[in-house]
């Protein structure tokens, strides 16, 4: 509960407010009892009535007291721990964003959905409970036992001797109930992955008509979350039974011996009613302990779900270092391997590389090759495991992430559009950007008329994934969205697939005007031959680096790959003509 105390610190105020007014309810609920026992024994038995008034109107104005007492805890218990879950879920919130790569890919998106809104409100929940009423019942407990044993100790006696095994009883529960209630957590994970799964893949379980199966599915784990919670409800339920026949038969037993002692006079009839007051205030207290047990071992199986979170480390060091230096952009690998962590194997074996400021580089490989890694690793998503990537000579790890990031216009492999505008979009990777910026942009990524073909334009609302778009359209805008930075890099991982040869030809000229170092991923040799060299990766290992004329005389995988897209070149007329199609690229370039 260390992790909770630390946001309870932060509303003291509202805290402690709370906690006094509850005690006044205390006070008042435990000073009753003797208020009534002195109205039966000096006012009904002494047949007078001014005392019986006057101690009456006492009872009232107590009780006045403590409604307003209550009222006024309610609102400073709501402040408290609505204040608290903000906070909480705004911590987990960031710090969820400050996680690695390999980090953030232990939890599954739905497993931490759970903990920023279940969990959090589990144990918002319990907090106001706990400033409201549960703080409230165990104290009650105590202090009636106190006062009936103040009152009486001998008919208070069978109190006394009852409670304290029921308490240790209802903390075995509670232990056990923390366990119960993790794995309903679990569960609840489990439930919002599939639905989540079946929501993101509509499109493609209709197409390949799985929903039968997918129900199955979702059915599947909706039925045993409702099996994990039953078994947590009916472990923990046992306990309300319990409490309620032990205490009522303790109450009974006050009455039977408190008849004796009135009949022999060591008991006044106003002290047997006061204990019985105290016994059945205590048995309602307890009859909240089966609640409580829930309630508390629920929020303590959240709470170490969200602990969990709160004490994982944060994204690689943001140390400050280099700062305020210019990014000029030259790009070097040096002898540098990787392997993502927890697998042994190596997607990168000493790969050993450099780009100039301003060039084009056209990375390729087959599937698994290593190449999305590559970029990966340059935005500082994941830290080689040996070597080193340069940026104008200085190593990456030296640099802090954000200023990095900064100069960086990145544009992934899947396509990722929020809800929004178009603006919205555009503008995500610069938010001051202008009207101007958004304009050039749009052009360059050859998306600018279709834009304006759009009922609002760029105020066109675009649905959740940019579902109202097609696919060439998600990804001119997501170029668009990295050019809008005027980015010193440009990192295309695979992002020009739905283009046509004319459009991403188009796109390509343009970015000549942004005088950017760019990195692009593909699988098109007609984007390959356009950039300034090309690398070719075989099993994370480089297997070629040049330009394509070079590659073409020198590397039999890359006269492979050209011959897969270009047919075999059988003959000097052929070969001629590739070398046309060079010649052609490099005139094109020319300014």
């Amino acid at each position: 509960m260390a992790t909770i105390y630390f946001f309870l610190k932060r509303y003291r105020f509202p805290v402690v407010v709370a906690l006094i007014l509850m005690f006044v309810e205390l006070t008042v609920e435990l000073t009753l009892p003797l208020l009534l026992a002195r109205i039966i024994d000096d006012g009904i038995m002494q047949a007078d009535l001014s005392m019986v008034v006057r101690w009456g109107s006492i009872m009232i104005g107590l009780s006045l007291l403590a409604f307003v007492a209550g009222i006024v805890n309610s609102f400073y218990a709501a402040h408290a721990s609505q204040s608290i879950g903000h906070d909480l879920r705004s911590e987990l919130y960031e710090k969820v964003h400050s996680f690695s790569l390999s980090i953030l890919h232990r939890y599954p998106t739905s497993s931490l959905i759970t903990r920023l809104t279940n969990d959090v409100t589990q144990i918002q929940n319990t907090i106001f409970m706990s400033l409201r009423i549960m703080l409230r019942a165990p104290l009650l407990v105590f202090g009636g036992t106190v006062m009936a044993i103040i009152v009486n100790p001998k008919l208070a006696s069978f109190f006394l001797v009852l409670i304290p095994a029921l308490i240790l009883f209802m903390v075995f529960m509670m232990r056990k109930g923390a366990v119960l209630f993790r794995r309903v957590q679990e569960r609840l994970d489990r439930v919002n992955q599939v639905t989540r799964e079946n929501l993101i893949g509509m499109r493609l379980i209709r197409a390949f008509v799985r929903r039968t199966h997918e129900g199955k599915r979702f059915v599947t784990a909706n039925d045993e979350l409702r099996k994990q919670t039953v078994t947590a409800l009916r472990w923990m339920e046992v306990t309300m039974p319990l409490l309620l026949l032990l205490m009522n038969v303790a109450i009974m037993a006050v009455l039977w011996f408190g008849s004796f002692d009135v009949q022999t006079g060591t008991a006044q009839v106003g002290e047997v009613v006061a204990i019985i007051n105290y016994g059945t205030r205590i048995t309602s207290a307890l009859s909240l302990f089966s609640m409580i047990v829930i309630i508390f071992s629920r929020a303590e199986a959240s709470t170490k779900r969200v602990k969990e979170i709160l004490s994982e480390e944060s994204e690689g060091r943001e140390n400050g270092k280099n700062e305020e230096t210019r990014i000029n952009g030259e790009i070097t690998f040096d002898r540098l391997s990787f392997h993502y962590p927890g697998s042994p194997v190596a997607v990168l074996s000493d790969v050993s590389f450099s780009v100039k400021r301003g060039e084009t580089l056209a990375v390729l490989g087959a599937t698994g090759a290593g190449k999305s890694t590559l970029l990966q690793l340059i935005l500082r998503l994941y830290d080689p495991t040996a070597g080193a990537i340069r940026i104008d000579g200085k190593d990456v790890q030296d640099i802090g992430i954000s200023r990095l990031r900064q100069e960086i216009g990145y544009v992934p492999q899947e396509v990722l559009l929020f809800s929004g505008s178009v603006r919205d979009n555009l503008a995500f990777g610069k938010e001051d950007a202008t009207q101007e910026d958004i304009k050039q942009a749009a052009k360059a990524a050859q998306i600018h008329e279709t834009i304006m073909a759009m009922p609002n334009q760029l105020d066109t609302k675009i649905g959740q994934k940019g579902i109202n778009l097609s696919g060439g359209q998600k990804q001119r805008m997501s170029i668009a969205r990295a050019l809008v930075r005027k980015p010193v890099i440009l990192l295309f991982d695979d992002c020009t697939s739905a283009l046509d040869v004319k459009t991403e030809s188009e796109l390509l000229r343009e970015l000549a005007s942004y005088q950017a170092t760019v990195l692009i991923v593909t699988q098109k040799l007609s984007t390959a031959i356009e950039a300034d060299a090309i690398l070719l990766l075989e099993d994370g290992k480089v297997a070629a680096h040049g330009q394509h004329e070079e590659l073409l005389r020198t590397s039999s995988l890359y006269q492979r790959l050209y011959e897969s897209q270009y047919g075999k070149v059988r003959s000097h007329f052929t070969k001629k003509l590739g070398e046309i199609i060079y010649q052609v690229s490099l005139i094109r370039k020319q300014p």
